[in-house]
């Protein structure tokens, strides 16, 4: 897995996306699910997702929340209010949702297509006291469980191509196209020839076509 940007900045990233989503929260009285949708919606996600040091480095978690606010054309406090990190819900929320993001790649809205952030602050209890990876396997559970279509399945859906179709065009077997389709083979590990096929008949590029979780 190729992630956005290097370990070292990973903790500091989780603090301030898990200190952005508590401050929203409880210290400006907004729901979780409007103060994501504010996230979601902003130029910092994007930011975030890219690995951009200014936000995910260089600002606070109280700056990156201002910074959510201005986006979203909502009031915000005069002066910036620096609040020590607490332990709370909503904060364990943020902090995982960035490992996870960090960890499989996925942009900010598609974890939430697939996995509403009510639907992980609800598993606070009991994985906030279990390992990270713990969590992580249990989120691509629900992926998989909200998105079962491989992204090969989509990608042919949308080219309107039949498997025997793509087969023809790509000179990949349909038996493979079907075992990658079902995910009986990854098609990660597949050869970049096999890829670049695929791609070609499907008209994307072969990082479309593999499974980011």
């Amino acid at each position: 897995m190729i992630h956005a940007y290097d370990k070292s900045y990973l903790s500091n990233a989780q603090k301030n996306l898990a200190c952005m989503l508590d401050y929203l929260v409880n210290e400006l009285d907004n729901s979780i699910e409007d103060a994501w949708k504010w996230f979601l919606s902003s130029k910092s996600a994007i930011l975030f997702e890219q690995g951009d040091c200014s936000v995910i480095a260089g600002k606070s978690g109280i700056e990156l929340a201002y910074a959510v606010l201005e986006d979203a054309g909502k009031e915000r406090p005069d002066m910036i209010k620096m609040l020590p990190y607490n332990r709370s819900r909503e904060y364990w929320t943020g902090w995982a949702i960035a490992y996870y993001q960090w960890e499989t790649g996925l942009p900010f809205a598609e974890i939430e297509e697939a996995i509403p952030i009510q639907e992980i602050y609800m598993l606070y209890e009991p994985y906030h006291e279990m390992d990270i990876r713990q969590l992580t396997d249990r989120l691509n559970e629900l992926y998989h469980e909200a998105k079962p279509d491989t992204r090969l399945k989509t990608a042919r859906g949308i080219a309107g191509l039949s498997q025997s179709e793509l087969a023809e065009m790509s000179g990949v077997s349909v038996r493979t196209i079907q075992q990658y389709e079902q995910r009986q083979k990854s098609i990660n590990r597949a050869k970049a020839e096999t890829l670049l096929r695929l791609a070609r008949a499907l008209c994307c590029d072969m990082e479309d076509l593999m499974e980011m979780v």
